[in-house]
């Protein structure tokens, strides 16, 4: 049996000669292991996650956002137009509103002792240490604007998280500089951001203590897992893609993925998952959670086109690793995309959608369409 028939590509990279560009590197010296799936996935991701007809959703998991990671590689992303919407943690979400406040965190070490540390009002995130009185601040600040006008009412969270963003925008702009956070550049650029879990960080808890004081404000969770799917199930429509990169795992990524089981299974709409998985992570499948689970396995729920399997690409690594790599790659192979500004397409995808399931039901037809 012919050995091409499995690899043409030999393992021959250049020397480093200390000249070479992070995306010649990765294209050049990333042969195996971790390595060769990171360059995999930053292929898979520009040379056809980036195609215009082709939708990209990304998950955050973990404590990105501290680590400096919003600033130095997210909002770059969605500035070129490489990410059309995103699922997040709520911490990493408020963890970005220290930058947008110049809330300072700082670099530290990981063997600090905590009890000093605790006796010092001083926060560690494994080595990011930063001031208690930035999560007081960043309380205040949120305390205060959900106190406001526009938070007095039902909604999801991509409408509570486009307001907020809206502040911080206009902040920045007053203040006669560009927005450094992931939430303001959202906001600028039309990019939807959805909390899976909204009780599940200081955020949470903040509009929390505004119900307590009387706050009209909540969160509906259920128009998010439905207008998610809108998203996904208008991305596809038409011959469109949609493509997940998953950061981490946890709540995030099944939210993503699950759209597709919403369409599919819940909905009884024609459709046949997402067409590309990347993930980088260093979750293990073999303990059974959803963090390290396989896109093979991922296919058997309808979250994954069966079809399109071989462009799935997990990468085994820490995030704040192969993220600014990523980035840096994108940037340098890929011309910035026009913005699909999915944030104001919301209201028509879901009334797609809607009517769609609607149809569906008045012709009886059973609740499983999954495609073929």
């Amino acid at each position: 049996m012919s050995l091409s028939r499995f690899s043409n590509r030999r393992i021959a990279p250049p020397a480093i000669d200390g000249q070479e560009r992070v995306a010649d590197l990765v294209d050049g010296c990333f042969s195996s292991y971790n390595a060769g799936r990171l360059r995999e996935l930053c292929q898979v991701f520009t040379r056809k996650m980036l195609e215009p007809k082709c939708t990209v959703g990304l998950t955050l998991s973990g404590a990105l956002t501290p680590a400096g990671l919003g600033v130095s590689s997210l909002v770059p992303l969605v500035r070129a137009g490489f990410v059309d919407w995103v699922v997040s943690t709520g911490a990493n979400l408020y963890h970005d509103t220290h930058f947008a406040l110049d809330l300072p965190l700082h670099q530290g070490r990981p063997d600090y002792n905590d009890l000093e540390l605790r006796e010092h009002d001083v926060i560690r995130i494994f080595d990011i240490v930063f001031d208690y009185s930035t999560l007081l601040d960043t309380d205040a600040f949120y305390r205060e604007l959900i106190a406001g006008e526009p938070f007095q009412k039902s909604m999801g969270t991509a409408e509570f998280h486009f307001e907020v963003g809206k502040y911080l925008h206009g902040r920045a702009a007053a203040l006669g500089r560009a927005s450094s956070s992931l939430l303001a550049v959202a906001y600028e650029c039309g990019v939807p951001i959805y909390t899976s879990s909204p009780g599940d960080s200081s955020i949470g808890m903040n509009l929390a203590a505004l119900a307590l004081q009387g706050g009209d404000l909540r969160i509906d969770p259920l128009l998010d897992v439905n207008e998610t799917a809108a998203l996904v199930y208008q991305a596809k429509r038409g011959g469109g893609e949609s493509g997940v990169l998953i950061l981490g795992g946890g709540s995030p990524k099944n939210f993503i993925l699950q759209t597709e089981p919403q369409i599919q299974e819940v909905l009884g709409l024609e459709e046949a998952g997402h067409d590309y998985f990347l993930q980088i992570t260093d979750a293990r499948p073999d303990t059974g959670g959803l963090s390290g689970a396989t896109a093979s396995e991922a296919m058997t729920w309808g979250k994954v086109d069966p079809d399109r399997l071989p462009d799935s690409v997990t990468c085994y690594t820490d995030t704040t690793i192969a993220l600014p790599i990523l980035t840096a790659y994108a940037l340098a192979r890929h011309a910035p995309r026009p913005l699909k500004r999915l944030y104001e397409q919301r209201g028509v995808a879901f009334d797609a959608l809607t009517s769609a399931y609607q149809s569906r039901l008045a012709t009886g037809e059973g609740s499983s369409k999954r495609g073929q």
